[in-house]
C-alpha cells in the first residue's frame, strides 16, 4: 500500500473529511490533499504526527523505508 493509500485509510477510519483530519494533525487541509493524491509525501515531522495520531486511536500505522524510497 502506498503512503497516500494508508493516509487516506487512516483518515477514513476515524470518519474524518480531510480539514478535520488536517486539523487533528495540525497541518493545512491543502497539505492532506496533496498526500492523498499522491503530490506529496509527508516529511519527517509530519510522519511522526501522523503515527502519534495513529496510536491515539488505536491505528496500525508502520512507516518503512518504501515511504523514503518515493521522494
Amino acid at each position: 500500500m502506498s503512503i497516500s493509500s494508508e493516509i487516506k485509510d487512516i483518515r477514513r477510519k476515524c470518519l474524518l473529511n480531510q480539514t478535520e483530519f488536517a486539523d487533528a494533525l495540525g497541518v493545512s487541509f491543502s497539505t492532506v490533499n496533496r498526500w492523498e493524491n499522491e503530490k506529496a509525501i509527508p516529511n519527517y515531522q509530519a510522519l511522526k504526527k501522523i503515527k502519534d495520531f495513529c496510536e491515539k486511536n488505536d491505528i496500525s500505522f508502520e512507516v518503512d523505508s518504501k515511504v523514503w524510497e518515493e521522494k
